[in-house]
């Protein structure tokens, strides 16, 4: 049976108090609100705790529900006007997000704390909560916005361990809106020739040809992101032909270049999807001034609790930007093509 040790809770008392004055509170034992100075110092942690979101749009809003706007992924910038200055506006794409109630909370059980405790000073103890807290709210960030479903009134985290029922990610925020851009008819991936594509290259450029509207097809931004499984199936299959230095280096460099465009797989992207947009045409949007937090001891639980409180959503800025496979209607493999492969949203 694991106790906490003096250290650890002594460390951990002192976690808290340094987290109550940063955010000028007398205690963080209950729920309490974020100044906007902490709000945008909270949120940039988060950021700064996961590669992926500094690559999107992860910013705030005044309401519950608004118009998503076009965050720079409009196309012309340049021209001029008779008799005045020419000038081309942030656009607003017409469609709408929303926001929902969304609260997270990394637990620190007490056998972690006192293993914590013993690995330095306290000070080194505190980067390690809050550097673990920030990650944690970071990566569930990511996860909810490849994955979300739906907002469930109550979420079930055994049955939808991706967060599908938390929030409505980007795929499903473009398919309630845009359908076509999204593929769901069964599709094959099979590197031996045997399916509807043979290469990446080619799943991909058919996404950009048909899918991405034409202003954006040339965009130096547009990125290929792909799932591990894909990316797996076509690198096995170049590895077991490869007979000379060249090819291993192609198989290598796949997951990074894919039709002549950067590839990216981030982390918990559905294992047989592919999607082509630009980064920063994906959004996470909170609602300014509705940030709480709370940490405290939850001793029934035997665990530290530090807790995010706040209205948050998911947009998609230009949805003729944005182009997909769903993971749940590509199957690998020759046989695939009698019986596709059932792999979640």
């Amino acid at each position: 049976m694991q106790v906490l040790t003096q250290d650890a809770r002594s460390m951990m008392d002192a976690y808290a108090q340094q987290l109550a004055q940063s955010y000028g509170v007398q205690s963080t034992q209950q729920l309490f609100n974020v100044s906007p100075a902490q709000e945008t110092k909270l949120r940039q942690a988060i950021i700064e705790s996961a590669e992926f979101l500094k690559m999107i749009s992860v910013s705030t809003v005044d309401q519950l529900q608004g118009q998503v706007v076009d965050l720079g992924m409009s196309a012309l910038h340049t021209g001029r006007k008779k008799g005045g200055r020419f000038a081309k506006n942030v656009n607003v794409g017409g469609h709408k997000y929303a926001l929902v109630e969304t609260d997270s909370c990394a637990a620190l059980t007490w056998e972690m704390l006192c293993q914590w405790a013993n690995q330095g000073t306290k000070n080194q103890f505190m980067k390690l909560v809050s550097d673990y807290s920030n990650q944690m709210f970071a990566l569930d960030k990511i996860r909810v916005g490849w994955n979300g479903i739906e907002a469930a009134e109550t979420t079930d985290p055994d049955a939808n361990p991706l967060g599908e029922d938390v929030n409505v990610g980007w795929n499903e925020f473009v398919r309630q809106r845009k359908a076509g851009q999204i593929i769901t008819d069964p599709v094959v991936f099979d590197a031996d020739g045997g399916g509807d594509y043979k290469t990446l290259d080619a799943m991909a450029s058919d996404l950009i040809n048909n899918n991405i509207n034409p202003v954006f097809r040339n965009d130096p931004r547009l990125t290929v992101f792909v799932g591990s499984g894909l990316v797996s199936a076509a690198q096995y299959h170049m590895y077991d032909n490869a007979d000379k230095p060249s090819e291993h280096i192609a198989a290598q460099q796949l997951s990074k270049d894919i039709a002549g465009r950067k590839a990216y797989t981030p982390p918990f992207f559905p294992e047989y999807g592919m999607v082509v947009t630009m980064p920063k045409n994906l959004q996470i949007l909170t609602q300014r001034g509705t940030s709480q937090r709370k940490a405290r001891h939850e001793e029934d639980r035997k665990q530290f609790e530090n807790s995010y409180w706040r209205m948050e959503g998911y947009a998609v800025g230009v949805l003729e930007a944005y182009a997909a496979f769903d993971n749940a209607s590509v199957g690998t493999g020759a046989t695939a093509a009698e019986e596709p492969t059932d792999t979640g949203a």
